[in-house]
C-alpha cells in the first residue's frame, strides 16, 4: 500500500500535464465592423464663408394709404390680396360736403371779381377828378386802398377754390403704384376721420431683408455682395439676394452694423413678415472637404482617423477654409479624394485596429447630414 501511493501521485501529475492551463491568450475577435453611418468620404465641393444674418422679409415698396378727409366711406372696390395698378380707384368717401364747399368758394370768386371791377372803375374816376383838382389826393388813396382790399378778397376766394378742389379729389382713394392690397382697414359705410388708415399697398416684385451683423465682419460687407438665405415656410429651398446698403454707423449698444439685402421676388412667392436666415457669401473656394466633426484639432495640429487596407490609422492633415453653415472644412494636405474617414464614436478606435466596412459597395457616405445646405 505504501508502495502504490507514490505511483498514484505520479499518475495524477502526468494526467494534469495534458490539460490547458487557465488564463491563456483569448481567441482573435476579428475586425471591427463599421457601418456607413460611421464613415465619410473625402470629396470635392465648394465652400463659402461670410457673416451670418437673420431678420424678417419686408417689401421694398410699401404705402400706408390714409384718409385725407373725414366722412363716410361710400364704396370700396378692392379686397385683401387683390393686385392693383397705379391710379386705380380703391375707395370713395362721401363728397357732398366738399362739393358744397367748392360751390361756395366759386361763388365767392365770382362776387369778388365783380367787386374788383367796380373798385377799379371807382379808382379811375377818382383819379381823373383828383387830376382836375375836383377831389383831394386823399380821396384817391382811399379808392386805391379799397381796390387792393377787393383784390386780396379775390385771391383768398381763389385759394379756397383750390383747397376745396383738392379735398374733393381726396375723396377718391387711388393706388400710388402697381402692387397688392396687403391690408384693408376700411369697409363701405365706415365713418373715418382724417389720417385714418384705409389700405396698405405693397410691391411684391422685390423684397428686402433688414438685418445686422457684427462689426468684426465689416470687411465682408459691400454693396453687391451675394447673400444666400433660407426662409421659414420653404424648407430645403435656398434663395439669393445681394447687399443693397450698409449703414454708415454701428449700433452704439450692440456694435452691430445694420444692412439692407435686396431680394428679387419673381412670381411673388416670398411674403412679407417671413423669417429669413442666411449668410453673406464673402468668399467661395473649391477643394477637398470633410464634415467638421471628422477632424480633431488640438492647437495647431489637426488629425483624422482614416481607414486604409482594412486598418485604422491616424493621419495628420492641414485644413483651410471652414464653412460653418454647411459644417464642412477644407483639407489641403494629408488626404485624397475618395479616402474613407471615421466619424462619430468610431473615431475613438485605436490606430492599427482592423476594421471591416459593413457595406463594401458603399463604404462611406458622400454627404453627412451636417453637409446638407
Amino acid at each position: 500500500m505504501h508502495r502504490l501511493l507514490p505511483l498514484l501521485i505520479a499518475a495524477l501529475a502526468l494526467s494534469g500535464c495534458g490539460r490547458k492551463p487557465p488564463g491563456g491568450p483569448p481567441p482573435d475577435p476579428g475586425p471591427v465592423v463599421v457601418g456607413p453611418e460611421s464613415t465619410t468620404t473625402v470629396r470635392r465641393d465648394t465652400l463659402e464663408t461670410g457673416p451670418r444674418l437673420s431678420g424678417s422679409l419686408q417689401p421694398k415698396r410699401v404705402a400706408a394709404i390714409r384718409a385725407e378727409v373725414a366722412g363716410a366711406v361710400s364704396g370700396v372696390t378692392v379686397d385683401l390680396g387683390e393686385p392693383v395698378k397705379a391710379g386705380q380707384v380703391l375707395a370713395r368717401i362721401d363728397d357732398r360736403a366738399m362739393r358744397d364747399a367748392l360751390r361756395s368758394a366759386e361763388t365767392s370768386v365770382k362776387t369778388a371779381q365783380g367787386d374788383l371791377e367796380m373798385a377799379q372803375r371807382q379808382e379811375e374816376r377818382v383819379a381823373k377828378l383828383a387830376a382836375a383838382g375836383a377831389l383831394a389826393e386823399r380821396d384817391l388813396e382811399v379808392a386805391k386802398t379799397a381796390r387792393a382790399g377787393v383784390e386780396a378778397r379775390l385771391e383768398e376766394a381763389r385759394a379756397r377754390v383750390a383747397s376745396s378742389r383738392k379735398l374733393l379729389d381726396s375723396t377718391v382713394v387711388e393706388a400710388p403704384f402697381d402692387g397688392v392690397i396687403a391690408k384693408r382697414a376700411a369697409q363701405s359705410g365706415d365713418v373715418v376721420g382724417v389720417n385714418a388708415l384705409l389700405f396698405e399697398v405693397m410691391d411684391p416684385s422685390s423684397m428686402r431683408l433688414e438685418a445686422s451683423v457684427p462689426s468684426d465682419d465689416l470687411s465682408a460687407l459691400a454693396p453687391g455682395t451675394p447673400v444666400q438665405f433660407e426662409v421659414r415656410g420653404f424648407p430645403g429651398q435656398s434663395f439669393t439676394g445681394s447687399i443693397e446698403r450698409v449703414a454708415p454707423a454701428a449700433d452704439a449698444a450692440t456694435r452691430q452694423i445694420p444692412v439692407i439685402v435686396a431680394i428679387p421676388n419673381p412670381g411673388g412667392r416670398l411674403l412679407a413678415g417671413l423669417f429669413a436666415e442666411g449668410r453673406v457669401a464673402a468668399r467661395q473656394q473649391e477643394g477637398l472637404v470633410l464634415p467638421i466633426g471628422a477632424v480633431e484639432q488640438a492647437g495647431d495640429t489637426a488629425t483624422v482617423m482614416r481607414v486604409r487596407d482594412g486598418k485604422v490609422e491616424r493621419v495628420p492633415v492641414a485644413v483651410g477654409l471652414r464653412d460653418d453653415r454647411s459644417e464642412q472644412i477644407e483639407v489641403t494636405q494629408g488626404l485624397a479624394a475618395g479616402d474613407v474617414v471615421l466619424v462619430g464614436p468610431a473615431r475613438t478606435l485605436t490606430p492599427g485596429t482592423a476594421v471591416k466596412l459593413s457595406d463594401p459597395a458603399a463604404p462611406a457616405s458622400t454627404a453627412s447630414p451636417a453637409s446638407k445646405p
